[in-house]
């Protein structure tokens, strides 16, 4: 049997291109299961920040951080009207209209915590539905804790976590990764820690990775 297959991603809670891209990568896998139904697969989460300059703790509507990166409000509701019909085509509901953009570091530090549980997957599901359909504020401590409750990790433990300082190390060896790696733009995708694919790519093209690695000679 061949090995599973690795991907590490780097991606950030409050991109949307991520989200997007995490879809289009798991209807990629399910595609390339039809033809090859022994793939496996092991995806890991790497932090990356789009802002890491927003303060913590602090909420601005998405509207609002894109008038002021993109120049006004015409070109922030085209890239807002653009993302949200891609989302729909992956079966994802959009209301970036009472999304509220914050400082992700809780988040990501949280998602490392979830790691060492085994359920790190199911809260970075559960943080991008908040952000991106519920209008969660994903950058607020209580929320967070309520999210995690959601995925079935105790609230409790996982503030301890973070009182102690944990997963603070593992987000900047993330952030440092990325760096070495040249990584600047987010999602990007590394299989079998060789080959780095950046972007959201379509589904068919996603499944066209897995069968070609599934099928190469090991070693």
């Amino acid at each position: 049997m061949a090995s599973p297959i690795r991907i590490d991603v780097w991606s950030d809670i409050v991109c949307p291109w991520c989200y997007i891209g995490k879809r289009r990568l798991e209807t990629g896998l399910a595609l390339a299961r039809q033809d090859h139904p022994d793939i496996e697969a092991e995806l890991v989460y790497h932090a990356f920040q789009l802002d890491p300059t927003a303060k913590v703790g602090e909420d601005q509507l998405v509207q609002e951080v894109y008038e002021r990166k993109f120049g006004g409000p015409e070109r922030a509701a085209e890239i807002i009207t653009h993302v949200t019909n891609e989302a729909a085509k992956v079966g994802l509901d959009f209301r970036l209209d009472i999304a509220k953009r914050s400082n992700t570091i809780l988040g990501h530090r949280l998602l490392a915590f979830a790691f060492t549980k085994g359920r790190q997957l199911v809260l970075k599901e559960r943080l991008m539905q908040a952000y991106f359909t519920e209008g969660a504020a994903i950058g607020q401590l209580p929320v967070l804790l309520e999210l995690v409750t959601d995925v079935g990790l105790d609230p409790s433990e996982a503030r301890a976590y973070l009182e102690a300082d944990g997963g603070q190390d593992e987000v900047a060896a993330d952030l440092r990764a990325a760096f070495d790696h040249e990584i600047t733009a987010v999602p990007t995708f590394v299989f079998n820690h060789a080959y780095a694919v950046p972007g959201a790519l379509d589904a068919t093209a996603f499944a066209n990775v897995f069968t070609k690695l599934h099928q190469a000679p090991e070693g």
